[in-house]
């Protein structure tokens, strides 16, 4: 999915300009990185709104078109209004087309209703992680990394490096450290039965 944002260079800096913007509808944002120096902008309120509603907007390269001069760019942080629907500040990072970026990027949980461990053991599945930490080339960042859960049986997790990954893309694990990312749990007395059931059989 591509989005695109229009935004205008901001001259002003500070809380009092940063209020003054937001009565005008504006959200103030900066872009960094690379060779160039950061750039302070603003962008139409209502349009980052929506853009930030949807999942893909987060772990997507955007094109921000600043005063004509388009900008690619990820989406590396955004303050929001504590209960009202308001954001306050996005910050956005350089993309060199031609340099590996680091992202986060959504995990979807599939077929986890009829995993092995569910239907079978009456399993609970577990969630320990929802987004994942990747390396890849600019255009071949995904929107999100499908998880099939169908043949995952009870007592059994996956880990980061078991995940199906598109190609080009590639887990960034820290260390030797390998993270469970979903399991799927089978209480004791479930798991008891089961064992006595099978002799009986």
């Amino acid at each position: 999915m591509k989005f695109e944002l229009n935004a205008s260079k901001r001259e002003l800096q500070g809380s009092g300009a940063s209020r003054r913007l937001r009565r005008a509808n504006k959200v103030p944002g900066i872009i960094y990185g690379g060779t160039a120096a950061p750039a302070l902008i603003e962008l139409d309120h209502n349009d980052i709104l929506l853009a930030l509603r949807k999942e893909a907007f987060h772990s997507s390269v955007l094109s921000l078109n600043i005063n004509g001069t388009v900008e690619t760019v990820l989406l590396r942080d955004s303050q929001m209004h504590p209960y009202k629907p308001l954001v306050l500040h996005v910050d956005f990072l350089r993309v060199d087309a031609t340099h590996a970026i680091h992202q986060k990027v959504p995990l979807h949980f599939v077929n986890a209703d009829i995993a092995v461990g569910v239907k079978l053991s009456g399993g609970v599945v577990s969630h320990a992680m929802n987004e994942v930490d990747v390396a890849c080339m600019p255009q071949d960042l995904p929107a999100f990394i499908e998880v099939d859960l169908k043949d995952l049986e009870g007592g059994q997790t996956l880990h980061v490096s078991q995940l199906s990954y598109p190609k080009g893309v590639k887990p960034v694990m820290h260390g030797e450290d390998d993270p469970v990312v979903v399991a799927i749990t089978v209480k004791k007395a479930a798991a008891a039965e089961g064992e006595e059931a099978a002799p009986a059989a």
